[in-house]
Formats: C-alpha cells, sequence, structure tokens
C-alpha cells in the first residue's frame, strides 16, 4: 500500500494543478505590467480565434461551465474589453465579443506572451514544450473525459 507522500507525489489532478499554479504565476509575472491576468489574455484570445463565438462554444472550448465563464468575463465587460451581444440566429444566445479596446489590449499583451512562449520553450525544450502542449490538449478534450468516464 502506498504511504500518504506517494499518492499525492503520483496523483496526476495534482501534479497537473501544482503546474498550473507555477505557470500560470509564472506567465502572470511576465504578462504583469498589462494589468491583467493570463487567464483573461487567454480568453480573449480564445475570443479571438473563435471569432465572436456563442457564451457556450467559449465555456466549452475553455473546458469551463456557463456560470464559471461568466464570472470569468465580468471584470473584462466592466473594463470594457469585451461585449455581449444577442446572437442573430438564436435570440436565447449570446455572443461573446471583443471591443476595440480589447483587440488592442490583447495585441499589446502578445509581445510579453510570446516572449513568456519562448523562455517557457527555453527552459523547458521546443519539442518537449510542442509534445506537452498535444498531451494537454488531448487531456481537455472530450475523446479524453469519454474514455476516463468509460473506464
Amino acid at each position: 500500500m502506498q504511504n500518504e507522500k506517494d499518492v499525492w507525489f503520483h496523483c496526476n489532478n495534482s501534479a497537473i494543478r501544482r503546474a498550473t499554479r507555477q505557470l500560470g504565476q509564472l506567465y502572470d509575472d511576465a504578462i504583469g505590467d498589462s494589468g491583467l491576468k493570463g487567464t483573461q489574455f487567454s480568453l480573449m484570445s480564445q475570443i479571438a480565434v473563435l471569432g465572436n463565438p456563442t457564451q457556450k462554444a467559449l465555456a466549452e472550448s475553455m473546458v469551463m461551465d456557463l456560470s464559471a465563464l461568466g464570472h470569468t468575463l465580468k471584470p473584462l465587460i466592466r473594463d470594457g474589453f469585451v461585449i455581449l451581444v444577442p446572437d442573430e440566429k438564436d435570440g436565447r444566445a449570446r455572443r461573446v465579443q471583443l471591443t476595440e479596446q480589447g483587440l488592442r489590449q490583447r495585441d499589446e499583451m502578445l509581445k510579453a506572451w510570446r516572449e513568456a512562449q519562448d523562455r517557457f520553450d527555453k527552459a523547458f525544450g521546443k519539442e518537449r514544450s510542442e509534445e506537452l502542449r498535444r498531451t494537454l490538449a488531448f487531456i481537455a478534450s472530450p475523446d479524453f473525459a469519454k474514455a476516463f468516464n468509460s473506464n
């Protein structure tokens, strides 16, 4: 039987959460002058990539529930970076859109983010970084959740 220390060390969930907190702090420091956190930058980038997604589509792409997404969007809306607009085809759905100010802010943050990415790749190794992103993308996928829940 494993002792408590071994369980903690070998727990995938704990390891990923610790790494996420560490990396989040490093990226927040790297883009710190912007006044936004890395999570907000990621959200703004995902909105730009998806091209004004519905809240549901954005939540799914970020692997978040709608209430967590709403909580995360509030300061971005308050500060004028994001707006919610009614969907033209479905009046019940709302689309998330970057404002001009939000686009400018994201563009300004891209340079610091790219520098953080380069520092990560240098510290971790470019090939290992690419493999890590592929692995984490799979873990965040619906296919992985389905496989995990079928066992």
